[in-house]
């Protein structure tokens, strides 16, 4: 299991957004993205995640000895980030559901219990995303990117609208999952960074 960067480029409007970015995120081997508001943090998680094309450079996801193709790639990886939008009419049990059928998730009912208590949503899953908090939103965001459990997990601010409680949540979960899965994460925070293996410099 591998993630592997080579030489990743970006330009808007002839503008250098991002220049010659490699790095290699593997299990046990956490990958945190820094750089200033606006430097491509988010830019570079979106080429990762193939959401967004680079002008230049490569992604190449690496599992069981194989090269994964573009097209298989959407099933292996977990993504928070503050674009992802959820469906606001539905309730988070209904959008969970979703989810599930999508990636094929077995036992789904149970699972998405399972994480519903973890995060404390268990009394709020059938309610309409609508009404929820911005930080019951993220909440529901790392659900929906843990839900499958997959093996490449990527988090755009990893403490966004979140309080305390919520932040301690996440922590334990980068631990958790940097232990036997690829997780890159982009971010600023200097205590999100103490749960980093290497840090890559977006910014040039």
């Amino acid at each position: 299991m591998l993630l592997e960067t080579q030489h990743i480029s970006k330009r808007y409007n002839r503008k250098s957004i991002l220049k010659d970015i490699s790095f290699t995120a593997r299990p046990g081997h956490a990958v945190a993205l820094t750089g200033f508001n606006g430097s491509g943090k988010t830019t570079l998680i979106k080429i990762l995640t193939h959401i967004i094309r680079p002008d230049e450079g490569g992604v190449r996801y690496h599992l069981s000895g194989t090269i994964l193709r573009t097209e298989e790639v959407k099933q292996h990886i977990g993504l928070v980030g503050p674009y992802l939008q959820l469906y606001q009419e539905l309730t988070a049990f209904e959008n969970l559901q979703f989810a599930a059928r999508l990636r094929q998730v077995p036992h789904a009912e149970k699972r998405i219990g399972e994480l519903a208590e973890e995060v404390g949503l268990s009394a709020h899953l059938n309610k309409r995303v609508h009404a929820f908090s911005s930080g019951m939103q993220q909440r529901l965001k790392y659900l929906f990117a843990i839900l499958s459990k997959p093996e490449f997990l990527f988090i755009d601010e990893p403490r966004s609208n979140l309080d305390s409680a919520g932040v301690a949540w996440v922590y334990h979960l980068l631990e958790k999952y940097k232990q036997d899965r690829v997780v890159v994460f982009a971010t600023n925070d200097e205590q999100d960074l103490t749960y980093a293996d290497e840090v890559v410099a977006v910014a040039k």
